[in-house]
């Protein structure tokens, strides 16, 4: 197992935790979440920058900016979902994003996709389809709005990739709170607010450091290996979020279910398994 990989299974899990606490805060809107996840962020990485003595803002400026700016759509649509959707739907919905990842990469960082590793990535998606099915729960508006985030996403994890040789992962993190912050603040100031109560604010701020520590090992996971070995691991947090959903959130899921979840996986492996031999190919 690379450390790519092993970097993307942590990040799995922090995303995991993130999601259940998101449900957990049903009063609380979207924007008002992403805005407490960037505070959260922008200290953590602010004070571990400056203690590092590394600079705040960067090399490559223009891709550090795209990856803030899509990061920031693609996680506001995301968190929408979540709010609106089954728990396991929406995420089902999100893990698009390997497909449109591995697309953009082909046009953003130039990564080469075997023909055979769009066999793999269909499997993977047809475990999602057998997992969810056609949920009527989710409307049209929620599932554009799902793919809308799928494919910023794609464009985020294409910039991480791009900035692998010249940034520092906390820099990277760094500029997602950096747009964000302004944009939801002025939604917070004259639409959105909600006031949480005690319980709420210790929910949104620990939303804040899971998601923080999530985004540094998936960077770091997007910087150590091909985009099409480690975005394809991203389908294993559906296997988190039927556990959740059912245990949690009393969500009720099928025999059809569980069976999706093998064809998930075994889309997941194949596609590793395929690029572990591609790396150790001699080159000549």
């Amino acid at each position: 197992m690379t450390k790519g990989v092993r970097f993307m299974i942590v990040a799995i899990l922090f995303f995991a935790s993130m999601n259940v606490l998101i449900k957990m805060v049903p009063r609380i809107g979207p924007v008002e979440i992403v805005f407490f996840r960037s505070i959260v962020s922008f200290l953590i990485s602010f004070v571990t920058l400056k203690k590092m003595n590394v600079s705040l803002w960067g090399n490559n400026k223009q891709w550090l900016i795209i990856r803030g700016v899509a990061g920031s759509v693609g996680l506001l649509l995301f968190f929408s979902t979540i709010k609106e959707m089954p728990l396991a739907s929406a995420v089902a919905i999100q893990y698009l994003s390997p497909i449109f990842t591995s697309v953009l990469g082909i046009y953003i960082v130039k990564e080469r996709v075997y023909s055979i590793q769009w066999v793999f990535f269909l499997i993977s998606f047809i475990g999602v389809i057998l997992i969810q099915g056609f949920d009527p729960r989710v409307t049209q508006w929620q599932l554009i709005i799902g793919v809308s985030s799928a494919i910023a996403s794609g464009v985020a994890y294409n910039s991480i990739r791009k900035l692998k040789l010249s940034e520092h992962p906390l820099v990277i993190i760094f500029y997602f709170p950096l747009i964000t912050i302004p944009i939801t603040s002025v939604y917070l100031l004259f639409i959105g607010w909600v006031t949480p109560n005690l319980q709420e604010l210790i929910i949104l701020l620990s939303i804040g450091v899971a998601t923080q520590f999530a985004q540094y090992f998936m960077t770091r996971a997007y910087q150590h290996d091909d985009l099409s070995k480690v975005s394809s691991i991203q389908y294993l947090g559906i296997v988190f979020a039927l556990l959740f959903g059912f245990l949690l959130f009393d969500e009720a899921y099928t025999l059809k279910s569980f069976t999706g979840i093998l064809v998930v996986l075994a889309g997941v492996i194949l596609n590793i398994g395929f690029k572990n031999r591609i790396d150790k190919r001699p080159s000549f």
